[in-house]
């Protein structure tokens, strides 16, 4: 039986896989972010997608091994 530690642990995997996937596209078309005139640097982005990439890949596999 799935307990609601478990899909939330699911859904924070989920938002953090998607915002890593952002982070890989803005890295990979080279879109222009601009913060209060300053602009973003891609590679930025590269450590934003390794971070919430690995975020995502960890709450996954905590929730696969509490699911047990």
């Amino acid at each position: 039986m799935i307990n609601s530690k478990i899909v939330g642990l699911r859904l924070a995997g989920t938002i953090f896989g998607g915002v890593a996937v952002l982070h890989l596209l803005r890295a990979v078309m080279g879109i222009s972010v601009v913060i209060g005139g300053w602009m973003l640097p891609v590679w930025m982005n590269v450590i934003g997608f390794l971070a919430t990439g690995f975020l995502c890949v960890w709450l996954w596999l905590l929730s696969v091994s509490r699911g047990r």
